[in-house]
């Protein structure tokens, strides 16, 4: 199994709260907050897992402007990424989870991303983190859906097995 790190960016907290149920579904995952993540500490793994809640109308979270530009520089020989984002869609219904396709956005190219999600069940009008029919990664509404959340996250690193 590959070694895994997860780093995340919360304001309120609910995206600790995923990152922690992802670390317990994957058994052995080193978890990292992004507010003051020093990027050389993501250099031993082979694989990661980026997740953000979004903000405002499809803003990546504010812990991720100084971290992103830093992992953006990364060399990815070797790794793989899979993204998770936390969204509201039914207040935001037009930009659900907008913030990880931020993520995605600026690692596309760099690095295989995996972790694709279908958007069949999902109560949302738009996203741009929906390309080609399919999520860029596990897209969870903890204030709407937080009912779907366990399930959700049972298939998608059940999914993720096949890339560790």
């Amino acid at each position: 199994m590959s070694k895994i790190a997860i780093v995340y960016g919360s304001s309120t907290g609910a995206t600790e709260a995923v990152a922690e149920k992802l670390q317990k579904a994957l058994g052995e995952a080193d978890l990292y907050n992004a507010d003051g993540l020093n990027v050389e500490d993501l250099k031993s793994y082979d694989f990661l897992i980026f997740g953000a809640s979004t903000t405002g109308i499809g803003d990546l979270q504010d812990d991720w402007d100084i971290l992103l530009p830093k992992i953006e520089k990364l060399d990815f020989t070797g790794k793989k990424v899979a993204l998770f984002g936390l969204g509201d869609s039914a207040s935001f219904s037009t930009s659900f989870a907008g913030g990880m396709y931020v993520i995605y956005k600026a690692l596309k190219g760099k690095v295989e991303i995996v972790g694709s999600v279908s958007a069949e069940g999902y109560t949302f009008d738009d996203s741009e983190a929906l390309v080609d029919g399919r999520f860029v990664g596990l897209a969870l509404d903890e204030d709407n859906e937080y009912d779907q959340t366990e399930g959700r996250i049972d298939c998608w690193v059940e999914d993720l097995k096949k890339y560790l």
